[in-house]
């Protein structure tokens, strides 16, 4: 998920960092698995945190998102250490997809972001 992550906000140009090398998004997103285990890395462009300013880790599953409002809220924020990772997937047969919908408008932007709590947020103002 991060790797996907940062390949469609980075790589697109919406977020600050470092984007993806092609073969760790290769790795991610090619319909057939891989042949035994790669040497690429994957370099960590964010912090994955929960609303409630939690870590999500890497190793995680989407269900760790928690969903507000009906919807999975993850806050990125800068990362706190560099970290890297071998980029094969974890399981090899199910392939990965991250797609951008749309971009939010500022409002739209500021009403998620009022969502989340102190710490890696500005939760006390008002939306």
């Amino acid at each position: 998920m991060h790797t996907l992550l940062a390949h469609v906000l980075v790589g697109g140009g919406h977020v600050p960092g470092a984007k993806p090398s092609a073969e760790s998004v290769r790795l991610a997103t090619d319909p057939e698995p891989a042949q035994g285990r790669s040497q690429a890395v994957a370099t960590g462009a964010f912090e994955l945190l929960a609303p409630d300013g939690e870590r999500i880790w890497n190793e995680g599953l989407a269900d760790d998102i928690p969903v507000v409002e009906g919807r999975r809220l993850l806050v990125l924020d800068e990362p706190t250490y560099t970290r890297s990772w071998n980029a094969d997937r974890f399981f090899p047969h199910l392939p990965g997809a991250a797609e951008l919908a749309r971009v939010l408008t500022a409002d739209e932007a500021r009403t998620w972001f009022a969502r989340t709590s102190p710490g890696s947020t500005d939760h006390d103002r008002p939306s």
